[in-house]
Order: C-alpha cells, then sequence, then structure tokens
C-alpha cells in the first residue's frame, strides 16, 4: 500500500472514482492541452492502480501515474505498452514486472521533489511487492524527432536495451534511430536538454531504451519503450530512494 509524505507533499492510491478522475483530468490537461472537465481515459485505467501526488498546504493534485502489475514477462501482452512495441523478447522475464505509466506533473507545480516524492512512491511499491523489472513509455512532446536528434543520439550510443530484451517495432510509424543515427555523435548538452525528466531518471538508474521511437499522434508525442531491472539500479541510488520512500 502506497502512503507516504515527504516535505509538504504526499504520495498515495486513489481510493475513489473521484480521486481517478482527478487524475484522468490532470493527464488531460498535461497530454491534451486542455483544462476544465475533460477526461483522459482508456481501457486500461480499470485494470490498474492509479498513484496521487498531492501539496499538502493547498490541496492540489501535482502529479499522478498509474501502475499494473504482471506476474512475469508472460503476461506483457496486457500491458499499454504491448499495442505499439513487440515484447516478445521480454516474454521470458521470469520475475514480477510493473509498467508506469501516464506519469505527468502538473504544469504549473515545476518543484523537483514532486518527481523525487514520485519516485519514492514507486521504490515502496517495487520493495513491497517484489518487482524486478519496471517498464512503461517515456514520451517526448511533438511528433517531429528533429527537435530532440542529440537525444535519440545519445541513447543509440549508451542506453539502447540488452539484445535479449531488445522491443521490435510494431507500430506503423516510427522513427528508428538505431539505425538513422548511427554514424551521429551527441551534442551532451542539446542532449541532455531535450530529455524528458522521467526518462533521465530511469538512465541514471541504469535503465534501457527501445531502439525506436513510436509517432503518437493521439497523444502529439514520441515515446521510447523504457526498461529498468531493479537488480541494476547503482547501490548508492537505491539506498537514496529506499530513505526517501521509508
Amino acid at each position: 500500500m502506497i502512503k507516504l509524505r515527504k516535505g509538504r507533499y504526499s504520495a498515495r492510491f486513489a481510493r475513489t472514482q473521484a480521486d481517478i478522475e482527478a487524475a484522468q483530468k490532470l493527464r488531460f490537461m498535461c497530454f491534451h492541452g486542455g483544462a476544465g472537465e475533460g477526461l483522459d481515459q482508456d481501457a486500461f485505467d480499470p485494470l490498474c492502480h492509479h498513484v496521487l501526488v498531492e501539496d499538502t498546504r493547498s490541496g492540489d493534485l501535482v502529479c499522478c501515474f498509474r501502475l499494473m502489475h504482471l506476474n512475469d514477462g508472460g503476461e506483457i501482452e496486457k500491458s499499454y505498452s504491448a499495442q505499439f512495441y513487440e515484447l516478445s523478447s521480454l516474454h521470458a522475464f521470469d520475475g514480477p514486472m510493473v509498467e508506469m505509466g501516464r506519469f505527468c506533473i502538473h504544469p504549473a507545480h515545476p518543484d523537483a521533489d514532486i518527481l523525487r516524492v514520485a519516485w519514492a512512491a514507486m521504490t515502496k511499491y517495487v520493495d513491497e511487492n517484489g518487482v524486478e523489472l519496471l517498464f512503461g513509455c517515456a514520451s517526448f512532446q511533438g511528433n517531429t524527432a528533429e527537435d530532440y536528434v542529440d537525444a535519440f543520439a545519445l541513447l543509440r550510443e549508451k542506453h539502447l536495451a540488452p539484445k535479449r530484451w531488445l522491443p521490435a517495432v510494431k507500430a506503423p510509424r516510427v522513427f528508428s534511430f538505431g539505425k538513422s543515427l548511427r554514424f551521429r555523435k551527441p551534442d551532451l548538452r542539446l542532449a541532455m536538454k531535450g530529455m524528458p525528466p522521467l526518462l533521465r531518471t530511469y538512465l541514471v538508474m541504469g535503465g534501457w531504451v527501445s531502439d525506436h521511437a513510436v509517432v503518437d499522434h493521439d497523444l502529439g508525442t514520441l515515446h521510447v519503450f523504457t526498461g529498468l531491472e531493479i537488480k541494476s539500479i547503482p547501490p548508492a541510488r537505491a539506498r537514496l530512494l529506499r530513505k526517501i520512500s521509508s
């Protein structure tokens, strides 16, 4: 059960339909450029736990994400990511896994502590449930790959998935940076500037990505499949995350 408080922020599971709708409203604002009564919802919502990060001073919802727990790689075709990536390589993964999806932070609350609390909540869930692989889709805003060419070049150079887990192409429109950028040397400053904060956090913990990005016109994003084997997290960072989550 996720329930923690650090500083001015707290994280918890959604308990009511109203909680879930609050998360769907925030998602609509972040993913569809809207506000008000719009809801971002899909058929995967009822299959997931929804995590809310709230400002304890104002009561505002500042971040949300959802978790789908799978017993092992044999269940990965149930995931949201499996719509876009051919994931048969992960069928052999024999430990518990969880998909983290629809992660977003309220644009009016650009506080780095929000991301820290969200990861602390994720760490608490991982530890309590013996999760061995965390995965999902990490998104770049917009559908223009050229805007992020250095970020993609850096992903190709240093962060591609091990061959045994590498997702294959399934979506009709992709940017295959693993092939097209094989001669590109990334500008590190531009690469990190263009890297989404969530993906950046995955990478510093030892995460890896697919060799292509899916062009998602529905959400107006480019996204890469991202995996993180829990045993690969550097010990010092694991200790820090557990300290925050305790």
